[in-house]
C-alpha cells in the first residue's frame, strides 16, 4: 500500500505566524512538536505512522532503566527504530542514579539513540507507590543525582527530562526541578501542567508552563498537556512562552495531527479533515506497521491494534455490531474485509471527532510509599521500596 506524506484531506491556506525552529542540543527540529511517550502506544509502528503525517521528535514509550541493563527481550524490542527515524529517540524510566546511568551509557556505548529523555511525570499507582515517576522530584536529592548521572554518561547526546508540577498542589516540585535539572545540563525539560494526583482529569495548568519558563531560562521549555488541535498548540506558545510543545493523548487515532501541526507552525491554517475511507487507510496502514514491528505476527499485532479502534473512528458512523467485529479482529485479512465494509465515502464529522480522547481518570491522592512526603531527601527505610520501583515489570 502506498501513503501519501499527506494521505487526508484538508481545508483552509490561509497563512500565520511562522514559528522559530526548536533545537535540543545538536538536533534542530524545524517544527517543534514532540510525540510524547505512551506506553503500548508509541512504538516504532505508531512513530513511523505520525511521521508519515509531518515533521517532529518521536520518542519511545518509556522503557525501564533496569531491565534495559539486562538485556530483557522486550526492553530490546523497544528500543528497535526503523531505518526511516532519522533521530531516534527513547525514554528511559529509572529511580537509581547508577542502573539510569548504565543505561544512556548502554544506549551511547552501542549507538542505539540520538536522543535520550527521562521520565519523572509518570501518574500510575504501580509506579508512584513505590516513589518512581512523578513520585520522584519530591526527593531532590535522588533526582539531581539521576539526572547528573546521566547527562554525563550521555555525553553530546543530548538528554532531556519530562516531569509533572509536582505530587499534588500541597506539593509541588517543577520550578525546583527545573533549576536542578537546567544546572545539570539537560538539553531541555518539558513539563506536563497537571499533578500526580491529577492524572488526566480536569484542564492543564498552563500558567505553570509559562512559570517554569520565566524561571529556567537557559534551556528550551516544552509545554505539556491538552493539546487536541494545531490551534491549541499555537495557543499553548503564545500564552506560556514555550519553546515547543510535547502531544500526548490529541494524536490517539489522529496521526494525521502531525500533520496539522506542521501546517500550523510553518504558517499556514490546513487542517486534515478526513473522510471515513480516508481513516480506514490510516487504520490498515497502523496494523500493518504493527505487524512489521511484531515480527510478522498478525494476531499480536491485530490484538494491539484493537485498542485503537474506538480512537480512530471516534464521530463517525459505524455501526455498533462493525466496531465490535473490528474490536476482535484476528489478522489482517479479516481486517481488509471489515474496513471494506465501511462507507469510504462518509465526509469528516467535524467537531464529533475532535476533542478530548483517551482516559483522563479522576483527581485522587496519589499512591505513596509510606512517610513519603515527611521529607524532601531520601531516608534509607525508602531504599528498599525504590529497587521493587524498578523492575521490569513496574515501567508503565
Amino acid at each position: 500500500m502506498t501513503i501519501l506524506s499527506a494521505p487526508v484531506a484538508h481545508s483552509g491556506s490561509a497563512t500565520r505566524r511562522v514559528s522559530a525552529p526548536l533545537t535540543i542540543g545538536g538536533i534542530e527540529l524545524a517544527v517543534p512538536v514532540v510525540l510524547a511517550p505512551m506506553a503500548g502506544i508509541t512504538n516504532t509502528a505508531f512513530r513511523r505512522l505520525c511521521r508519515e503525517y509531518g515533521a517532529g521528535l518521536y520518542v519511545s514509550e518509556m522503557i525501564t532503566s533496569r531491565a534495559l541493563v539486562e538485556r530483557t527481550p522486550e526492553s530490546m524490542r523497544l528500543i528497535r527504530h526503523h531505518e526511516s527515524e532519522t533521530t531516534r529517540s527513547i525514554q528511559l524510566y529509572g529511580v537509581d542514579p547508577k542502573t539510569v546511568a548504565e543505561a544512556v551509557t548502554m544506549l551511547v556505548a552501542e549507538d542505539r539513540a540520538d536522543h535520550i529523555d527521562l521520565n519523572f511525570g509518570c501518574p500510575v499507582p504501580k509506579v508512584t507507590r513505590k516513589g518512581g515517576g512523578a513520585a520522584l522530584p519530591w526527593k531532590i536529592g535522588l533526582f539531581r543525582d539521576i539526572v547528573e548521572g546521566a547527562v554525563k554518561a550521555a555525553g553530546s547526546i543530548p538528554l532531556t527530562v519530562k516531569m509533572r508540577k509536582g505530587i499534588d498542589s500541597d506539593h509541588l516540585t517543577y520550578l525546583e526541578a527545573g533549576r536542578v535539572a537546567q544546572g545539570a545540563g539537560v538539553a531541555s525539560i518539558a513539563l506536563h501542567a497537571r499533578t500526580a494526583a491529577e492524572f488526566y482529569s480536569g484542564t492543564a495548568d498552563w500558567s505553570a508552563i509559562a512559570t517554569l519558563k520565566n524561571t529556567v531560562t537557559d534551556v528550551p521549555i516544552l509545554g505539556n498537556g491538552d493539546i487536541w488541535s494545531a490551534d491549541d498548540a499555537l495557543r499553548m506558545v503564545a500564552e506560556t512562552g514555550c519553546d515547543g510543545v510535547v502531544v500526548g493523548r490529541g494524536c490517539l487515532g489522529r496521526p494525521w495531527l502531525f500533520g496539522d501541526l506542521s501546517a500550523a507552525f510553518s504558517g499556514e491554517t490546513r487542517k486534515a479533515e478526513p473522510g471515513l475511507g480516508e481513516v480506514a487507510v490510516a487504520f490498515r496502514r497502523h496494523a500493518e506497521l504493527l505487524t512489521e514491528f511484531f515480527d510478522g505476527d498478525e494476531d499480536r499485532a491485530c490484538r494491539d491494534i484493537r485498542k485503537h479502534v474506538a480512537w480512530y473512528f471516534k464521530g463517525y458512523a459505524v455501526g455498533g455490531e462493525l466496531r465490535a467485529s473490528l474490536a476482535t479482529v484476528k489478522d489482517l485479512a479479516q481486517l481488509g474485509e471489515l474496513l471494506d465494509q465501511l462507507d469510504h465515502e462518509q465526509p469528516y464529522p467535524g467537531a464529533d471527532a475532535e476533542g478530548q480522547r483517551g482516559r483522563a481518570g479522576s483527581p485522587k491522592s496519589p499512591a505513596l510509599p509510606e512517610r513519603w512526603l515527611e521529607s524532601r531527601e531520601l531516608q534509607e527505610t525508602h531504599r528498599a521500596e525504590l529497587t521493587e520501583a524498578e523492575l521490569s515489570t513496574s515501567g508503565g
